[in-house]
């Protein structure tokens, strides 16, 4: 008997492994292939054309001294800090009016979500058409209030409010999401805080802010790690313009590996947004032991 058991527990074994190994051979092909080539390709010079050269550590040393890095660093910081709790705060409130038990609510939560999956080049041209400075909606409309509305993405200070203005488009994801732990949180909480005296406010702070922390420190890790990812919006839209005022780390990136051709140096810059994401995370993860409350 222990013989046939273990035989059986062989052939499950085996079973298991036949199953998943199209997904192991993807991810050593896709994934893990890629990563190992990527960091041995930020030690070196690659052009992509001729055969690459051993550089040692001098793209890493060339990180340091790059003015247009540092300049796409700080626009992505500049980008994250506003866009993350804008894009936060929009996805929390859509979710709390969304939380309401109406008819037809259903419809309302279908078509506010609808933007966060519609194509992104043709959100970005609808986006590019609507902060025209002549003919745009936008302008037009502010033109009821001043005779000078702002030029956005033709302006090296109004571009980048312009994408963060835009990213509050896609929080349909963060909203679902905040839903969905809204609807999590017992209905006899609030009511024992109303028998306690607290209004609607004091039931925002003490009771669903605290039970939907893991919901937020959710959304907020996945926000950092998004703004710092951004890509596509500046590429379609202003291409890092005008006057590098939208040059967005990841455009940086992909700039020198595909239109330079410094595939070496490309990789280390990814190599070092891997370095600050995983900071960035990790700090997050640290200090959510003070405000985060599971259970």
């Amino acid at each position: 008997m222990k013989r046939q058991a273990s035989g059986m527990a062989r052939k499950e074994a085996v079973a298991g492994w036949l199953f998943i190994s199209p997904w192991i051979a993807g991810f050593l092909i896709f994934a893990a292939g890629p990563i190992i080539a990527s960091l041995a390709l930020s030690f070196s010079y690659w052009d992509a054309i001729t055969p690459p050269q051993f550089a040692g550590m001098a793209n890493y040393r060339r990180l340091f001294s790059d003015p247009l890095l540092r300049r796409s660093l700080f626009n992505t910081v500049y980008y994250a800090v506003f866009a993350v709790p804008l894009g936060m705060c929009t996805a929390l409130g859509l979710a709390l009016l969304l939380n309401q038990k109406l008819r037809g609510m259903g419809i309302f939560r279908t078509l506010f979500y609808l933007p966060a999956v519609t194509s992104g080049v043709a959100t970005y041209l609808l986006w590019m058409w609507l902060f025209n400075p002549q003919l745009g909606l936008i302008n037009r409309f502010l033109r009821h209030f001043t005779s000078n509305p702002p030029l956005w993405l033709s302006s090296p200070d109004w571009a980048m409010p312009a994408l963060i203005i835009m990213s509050l488009w896609g929080t349909g994801g963060a909203m679902l999401i905040f839903l969905a732990g809204l609807q999590n949180i017992p209905e006899q909480l609030y009511e024992a805080a109303t028998i306690d005296g607290a209004n609607n406010w004091k039931q925002f702070l003490h009771v669903t802010l605290p039970m939907l922390s893991p919901t937020i420190f959710f959304n907020l890790v996945m926000a950092v790690i998004g703004s710092f990812q951004v890509f596509s919006a500046a590429f379609v839209m202003t291409n890092g313009g005008p006057s590098n005022a939208t040059l967005l780390y990841v455009l940086y990136l992909f700039q020198n590996a595909f239109m330079y051709f410094r595939l070496g140096y490309a990789s280390a810059m990814a190599w070092l947004l891997f370095v600050i994401v995983l900071i960035l995370t990790l700090f997050q993860f640290r200090t959510s032991k003070r405000w985060v409350h599971y259970g």
